[in-house]
């Protein structure tokens, strides 16, 4: 990787994965492009930043004609619940801002990370240890435009030898960048309502479990396999990753060990919940530990440490 564009720079993932891949490659050299959501001073001002709306073929081919970008970081989406709201606009932004991306990859020789998601499996997927290779047969939205995600940069892959490689992440937790309309947000609303208010409502059932991970892990499984060596890499797309599988009440426990006095209410969302529900409980990430070494360093409690400490410090700020 010498020339680095990151679509969705904005969101949750690449507002985190633009700092970590400029300090490791060069200011210029990591151009972060976001479209409606304002960019942060840290983000404009550390280096190179566009509008692009990725559902604009010419815009995707300008800005990578522009900057000699040899890999891209796609990571422009629409969430699970915001995209059940709005499958058309989901759909638009998720397959053919894909497209577009992997088109423009075609043309100029540049390689792709596309994060797919645990939303990508569906009600009949086997829910704990959920193995690499399996059936796919989501009921959202969302999941249905992953699945495309993955199929898509396997068939470009194979038919053009574009260079696309990917993750099915789990839910992400992150102090830097508020939630985003996910079903897993309540991982992160959780931690602002403690130290604010000492109390949550959780849209999610106490016992629901889902694989989580935190930040840094996720965006060090993105570079890890995307500086990999390609020849080694047999799966390539979608590969299992998680770190833990928790649920709301056992987050809650490890919040309360640090703030005693902190409380959890449960107002079901069912929308949310239905979802959760369709989704693996624990996926098996064997593969990718085997291929390209994937190995998570944060679990519950120190994720929980982190979060507090890091937290209590950006809303404490002036």
């Amino acid at each position: 990787m010498k020339k680095i564009l990151i679509t969705g720079a904005t969101g949750q993932i690449g507002s985190e994965l633009t700092p970590v891949l400029r300090a490791k490659y060069g200011n210029q050299n990591v151009i972060a492009a976001g479209h409606r959501r304002e960019p942060d001073a840290e983000l404009t001002e550390s280096g190179p930043f566009c509008s692009l709306d990725v559902r604009v073929a010419p815009a995707v081919e300008a800005v990578v004609a522009k900057h000699g970008i040899d890999t891209i970081f796609h990571l422009a989406s629409l969430l699970s619940a915001v995209a059940e709201q709005k499958p058309q606009h989901a759909w638009d932004i998720n397959v053919n801002g894909l497209i577009n991306v992997l088109e423009t990859a075609r043309t100029r020789n540049c390689s792709v990370f596309f994060p797919s998601s645990i939303g990508a499996f569906g009600p009949l997927t086997p829910a704990d240890d959920t193995p690499q290779d399996t059936i796919q047969h989501p009921t959202t939205m969302y999941g249905i435009t992953k699945v495309c995600g993955e199929l898509l940069c396997g068939y470009y892959q194979k038919h053009f030898g574009v260079d696309t490689r990917g993750v099915r992440y789990p839910g992400l937790i992150s102090y830097r960048t508020p939630p985003g309309g996910g079903t897993t947000d309540y991982a992160v609303e959780i931690f602002y309502a403690a130290l604010k208010n000492r109390h949550y409502d959780c849209f999610l059932k106490a016992d629901t479990r889902l694989d989580m991970m935190y930040m840094p892990d996720a965006i060090d499984a993105a570079i890890r396999l995307m500086e990999f060596d390609g020849k080694r890499l047999i799966h390539r797309n979608g590969y299992n990753v998680t770190a833990m599988s928790v649920s709301p009440a056992d987050i809650a426990r490890e919040i309360k060990k640090r703030l005693p006095d902190f409380t959890v209410g449960y107002r079901i969302d069912p929308v949310r919940q239905g979802i959760a529900e369709s989704w693996p409980r624990h996926m098996d990430d064997s593969v990718a530990r085997n291929e390209w070494g994937w190995k998570p360093q944060f679990d519950l409690p120190a994720m929980v440490e982190d979060m507090i400490r890091h937290l209590s410090s950006r809303l404490t700020a002036p």
